[in-house]
C-alpha cells in the first residue's frame, strides 16, 4: 500500500510518542510510514489554555487534515480530545496506557508536603490548581503554558535544565511546577520527578497518559492492511477505562479546562471509577466512586454516565461551572 501518512501535533512530546506509536504501526502492518507535523490553533494562541476555547485547541486541525486526506491517522494525547464524536473519523484505536499520574518537580527535590509555605507552584490546568489548593491552600498557584522544557525551565536546578531556554523573568522563577508523568516519560525527562502524585491526591485529567489514533471511518476495515494494524495496538482495558472517564466528562459537559479529575481502572471482572469535581479555589470538592462488572464499551459509557449524575445529584455543578445540570 501506499505510505501512510500519520499527522501529529510539532510539538517534542508530541512528535516523540508520534514517534513510538508509527514504529508499532509499521511492524504489525509492514506498510511504511511518514510523520506529517500539524500546526493546530493551541501551538499558534497566546494566553492561558483554560480561556482557548476549551477541549479541541489542539484537536481541530488534526481532524480537518484526516478529513481532507493530508494525513491518514491522527495521533492526539487523548485528553486533548473533545468527547464528542466527528462525522466521518473513527477513534480506532487507543494503545496501552502510560503511567496516567500527575508529577511534582521541584526546586531542592522537595515533596509536596515538604514545599515552603506560600511556595509558587506552575500549571496551566484548573484540575491541577484546584486539587494542590485542597492539598496545601497555603501554595501560590501561578498560571504557565508552553512546553514540557520550558515549564521545566521554570524551576531552578532541575536535571536536565541546562539545555532549557532561557527566559527573562520566566526561567528559574517557581518553586515547583506540576506536569503529566506520560509527557515526562515520552521525553526521558522523568529525571526531574521530584514526587509521582497518587489519585488519592490529585485525580488526572479523563484520558490523561492514554493516546488516541484517529482515521477516516472507511479505513477501519478490517479487511484492510491499515485498519488491522489499527485494531492490533488498541488495548481492550484501556479503552474500557478512558470509555468510562470521557461518558462521565461528556454527560458533566465539562471541557478540559474543568476541574474535574477521574481515573478508571479494571481489576478482574470488574470497571472501577473514581472522580473529583472541585471549586477552582480548592475548598470544597465531592469525589465519589463507582464499579460495574459491564466489561463492554457500552458498559463503561453507562459507568461514566451514572457517575456523572451522582455527582450532579450531589451538588457538583454549585462547585464548578458545569452545563451537565441542565441549568
Amino acid at each position: 500500500m501506499a505510505t501512510v501518512k500519520i499527522g501529529t501535533r510539532g510539538s517534542k512530546l508530541a512528535l516523540s510518542q508520534t514517534g513510538q506509536i508509527t514504529e508499532q504501526l509499521k511492524a504489525v502492518g509492514g506498510f511504511e510510514a511518514e510523520i506529517v507535523p500539524v500546526r493546530t490553533d493551541g501551538d499558534v494562541l497566546t494566553g492561558p489554555l483554560s480561556q482557548m476555547g476549551g477541549t479541541g485547541v489542539f484537536a481541530a486541525a488534526l481532524r480537518a487534515a484526516v478529513l481532507d486526506g493530508g494525513v491518514d491517522v491522527a495521533v492526539h494525547s487523548l485528553k486533548d480530545l473533545p468527547t464528542a464524536a466527528m462525522p466521518g473519523l473513527a477513534l480506532a484505536a487507543i494503545p496501552v496506557r502510560a503511567d496516567s499520574r500527575d508529577a511534582l518537580c521541584s526546586r531542592g527535590g522537595v515533596s509536596l508536603a515538604e514545599l515552603p509555605a506560600g511556595a509558587s507552584v506552575g500549571t496551566g490546568s484548573p484540575r491541577r490548581a484546584a486539587q494542590l489548593l485542597a492539598a496545601r491552600p497555603d501554595l501560590n498557584i501561578v498560571d504557565i503554558r508552553g512546553n514540557v522544557d520550558t515549564r521545566l525551565g521554570r524551576v531552578h536546578g532541575l536535571p536536565g535544565n541546562a539545555t532549557a531556554e532561557v527566559v527573562p523573568g520566566k526561567t528559574g522563577d517557581l518553586d515547583a511546577v506540576v506536569l503529566a508523568a506520560a509527557g515526562l516519560s515520552r521525553i526521558g525527562r522523568l529525571d526531574a520527578v521530584t514526587e509521582y502524585l497518587e489519585p488519592d491526591v490529585m485525580l488526572p485529567a479523563p484520558g490523561q497518559g492514554a493516546l488516541a489514533l484517529e482515521c477516516r471511518t472507511a479505513d477501519t476495515d478490517l479487511t484492510g492492511v491499515l485498519g488491522q494494524a489499527l485494531a492490533a495496538v488498541d488495548d481492550h482495558d484501556t479503552r474500557l477505562a478512558v470509555t468510562a472517564e470521557r461518558a462521565l466528562l461528556a454527560r458533566l459537559e465539562a471541557g478540559c479546562s474543568a476541574p474535574v479529575g477521574a481515573l478508571a481502572w479494571r481489576k478482574g471482572s470488574m470497571l472501577y471509577l473514581e472522580s473529583v469535581v472541585c471549586s477552582l479555589d480548592g475548598t470544597r470538592s465531592l469525589r465519589l466512586k463507582k464499579a460495574t462488572d459491564g466489561l463492554t464499551t457500552v458498559g463503561a459509557t453507562l459507568l461514566g454516565i451514572d457517575l456523572a449524575e451522582e455527582l450532579l445529584a450531589g451538588g457538583a455543578a454549585d462547585l464548578a461551572d458545569l452545563s451537565g445540570s441542565g441549568k
